[in-house]
């Protein structure tokens, strides 16, 4: 029996209330200029005061030394093992967009970026992040001229700012083949290759697509270029609204999130803007309809892949701000974490720790950990876990598991 099975075997319902306040690439590392992390240089009493009558610890996103992506992360987050779930990207994008995937189905992320020709080297491998409407005239003109490759049908969908999402339909596609993105910039784009037989067809069909893109927008700098990754079908994987016996619901902007949500089996909920307070007004909004919330916030992962600490360190004090309206519904359990580190010094996901706290009634307090921070919360009860053992300790906190065994 795994952990699924054993917490499915054990689950009890009733109507206490979790909330898991994901703050993405949360965690940091001491920058050299500023000599502490963002966490540290940020002014967090909201974050410092609940810390400390919180369980308090670091986790492991997916496994020691490893940098992983939000996709295993997020699902680790969940309880689910990352390494036993492997889901590429493409899939979590194209259900986020809410595109109605079937089996004859390949999705895969993509988005723009800025190539210098001359010396096949990405500059940029966000096309200087462009505006979202310029993403969706760009992929509106990309599918005017690219319906099908061979026999395969190809639909386009832009996303959110440099991101958009590519399906291929037809028979006999796989996943089984390598990206073209050399995930930083310097470098240049990676040849995509079958990574068995079962991809020979497949990898023909995207290489194919990639030289009528190009012929199409290598004019359009900075935007004249395309990375397209995480090549994916549907997976199997079960709800954990089954498993945990939940009604869960998902409050989130970007549609890759969503996606990841909607895949485990949670509501989507429609948030009416793009800022935080619209997060938490839907929050509050739908509060007394679900038992679990996965609250979502992104900027500050992406002014740590922009290398931005300042901006990264006054999203955490915004966030700060927010606490309060949180606490006010009185949830059983508050977690709040992050799925990964992004570091503003190496401007990227990393494999470091990342702060945890879980608020509940039922913690040993006062914890000893006086700040929300890499350093303070390594001093907590929790120690340092794996990120996926923290949805049955939020279970546990809210009395939804049983006794297990006599």
């Amino acid at each position: 029996m795994d952990k699924l099975q054993l917490l499915e075997s054990l689950n009890i319902k009733n109507n206490k209330k979790i909330i898991f306040l994901v703050i993405d690439g949360l965690g940091g590392i001491t920058h050299p200029e500023y000599k502490m992390t963002e966490l540290e240089a940020a002014h967090t009493v909201n974050l410092d005061n609940l810390v400390k009558n919180s369980l308090s610890g670091l986790i492991i996103p997916v496994g020691y030394g490893i940098t992983p992506g939000s996709g295993p992360s997020h699902l680790a987050l969940f309880g689910y093992d990352p390494f036993n779930y492997e889901i590429g990207r493409g899939i979590l994008e194209a259900l986020g967009l809410g595109i109605e995937i079937g089996k004859y189905d390949l999705c895969a992320r993509a988005n723009f970026a800025t190539i210098d020709y001359k010396t096949n080297i990405v500059i940029d491998r966000r096309a200087s992040r462009p505006q979202t409407e310029k993403t969706v005239e760009l992929c509106k003109f990309l599918q005017e001229n690219i319906n099908e490759i061979d026999d395969i049908k190809v639909t386009i969908k832009p996303g959110r700012g440099h991101r958009f999402v590519v399906v291929f339909t037809g028979e006999n596609l796989s996943e089984k083949i390598t990206d073209n993105d050399p995930q930083k910039d310097g470098y240049s784009p990676k040849i995509i290759k079958a990574n068995s037989s079962e991809g020979e067809k497949t990898s023909k069909i995207v290489n194919k697509f990639l030289n009528r893109v190009t012929e199409l927008i290598k004019e359009k700098t900075p935007m004249n270029y395309i990375l397209i990754r995480g090549f994916s079908k549907y997976p199997d994987i079960p709800s954990m609204n089954k498993v945990y016996g939940l009604n869960s619901a998902c409050i989130a902007v970007y549609p890759m999130y969503k996606g990841l949500a909607k895949l485990v089996g949670m509501k989507i909920l429609d948030v009416p803007g793009e800022k935080i307070s619209d997060e938490i007004t839907t929050l509050k909004k739908e509060y007394n309809n679900y038992d679990f919330f996965y609250v979502h916030i992104k900027e500050t992962d992406t002014f740590g892949e922009d290398g931005n600490f300042l901006a990264k360190v006054n999203k955490l004090n915004e966030i700060d701000g927010f606490i309060p309206e949180i606490l006010e519904l009185n949830p059983d359990v508050l977690v709040i974490t992050g799925d990964h580190a992004t570091p503003s010094v190496l401007k990227g996901h990393s494999w470091h720790f990342v702060p945890v706290m879980i608020y509940t009634k039922y913690a040993l307090y006062p914890n000893i950990s006086n700040r929300f921070t890499e350093r303070e919360c390594l001093k907590g009860y929790l120690g340092i876990l794996p990120a996926k053992e923290i949805m049955s300790i939020a279970l546990a906190n809210t009395f939804k598991l049983s006794k297990f065994g006599a």
